[in-house]
């Protein structure tokens, strides 16, 4: 038990660091590091184990990553496919195709280093291996807590449903990723009627963009009034371009409302933990709820919303690709001096 203490105290830190605040991207770091000192301290236990035991322990730690991989290179290729077939060739759509390609070309790398046998080659694909490793590691905290911080519910009233904005069809029509949000937002709002007679005002949250015609936060208000929301309980902002500005602008009229208010954010699910960061960033006082998204849609919008976390902490990220890097090159430099 005692290989296991290590994994024990970082379970500890992350329920500790999830109770103060589940906002917290240090949360997922946690989360991923828990699992990975869990399963190698189970590793080196192996010898101990029954045989069956044994033999599951080593086909998850060798096959299962190997099969994984291609699997999910092949995944991300098709998904690529299907996104410019129905979202159109531009770059944020591209994003699943690019990250397959990417781990057939290391894949590719790596025979190619069986072949030709060279130092040099040899010391690139694995400096490139190590740094992918570590992206691929903070991806998947990424992705694990997000999906555990996307089963939160409301509890209790709040008093307001802050709905975030995106693009509009024609500059002036709501889109079936943005219905999908005010579909949330409507839902909570009509739960909290029929349960206290209380409802919260949804504030519908979204400037004008340069190729809209009118505001997001207009749109998405007309939505909700054709779908039987009385307008005086809608408010609206209409001045915010990116996600930090709707919280940081939703904020203040929130707080001129209530200085003690409460409330709940929705997004979609793919954005809901990144927006949740900014959230606590900003200092909204409330969660974010995720909405569904159309599942072809999902694993771009995921890498999306992942590389801009990735970026936001880039000083810690960069600082440690570049050592690793630096190590990389170092190794390689012994190689060749051999």
């Amino acid at each position: 038990m005692v290989a296991f203490a290590l994994a024990a105290l970082l379970f500890l830190a992350f329920c500790t660091s999830v109770r103060q605040d589940r906002r917290r991207f240090s949360n997922a770091v946690l989360l991923g590091l828990t699992f990975l000192t869990a399963f190698s301290a189970l590793f080196l236990q192996v010898a101990k184990l029954p045989f069956w035991a044994a033999v599951t322990v080593v086909v998850l730690t060798f096959a299962a990553p190997a099969f994984g991989v291609l699997a999910l290179g092949v995944l991300l290729v098709r998904n690529g496919m299907t996104m410019v077939r129905k979202e159109g060739f531009r770059p944020a759509n591209l994003l699943s195709l690019l990250a397959g390609l990417a781990i057939f070309a290391l894949i590719a790398l790596l025979v190619l280093v069986g072949v030709v046998g060279s130092p040099v080659l040899g010391g690139i694909a694995g400096t490139l291996t190590v740094v992918a490793g570590y992206i691929s590691f903070v991806f998947f905290c990424f992705l694990g807590y997000a999906f555990l911080y996307g089963r939160i519910k409301v509890r209790g009233d709040v008093d307001h449903v802050v709905m975030l904005g995106s693009g509009l069809i024609g500059g002036d029509r709501v889109p079936p990723l943005l219905a999908s949000r005010l579909r949330k937002g409507q839902q909570i709002y009509e739960g909290q009627l029929a349960r206290s007679g209380r409802p919260p005002v949804l504030l519908v949250s979204g400037g004008k963009g340069s190729d809209e015609k009118v505001a997001e936060a207009r749109a998405m208000a007309d939505w909700l009034i054709a779908e039987g929301v009385p307008a005086e309980h809608i408010v609206l902002e209409d001045r915010s371009t990116t996600t930090e500005e709707n919280m940081l602008f939703s904020r203040r009229i929130m707080e001129a409302h209530d200085p003690g208010y409460r409330c709940v954010v929705v997004t979609n699910n793919f954005h809901a933990f990144r927006a949740a960061m900014l959230a606590r960033k900003t200092g909204v006082n409330g969660q974010v709820l995720g909405s569904p998204t159309a599942k072809y849609y999902w694993p771009s919008a995921t890498i999306r919303e992942f590389v801009a976390v990735f970026w936001e902490h880039r000083a810690v990220n960069l600082s440690i690709c570049g050592l690793l890097a630096v190590f990389g090159a170092l190794g390689t430099l012994a190689a060749v001096l051999v």
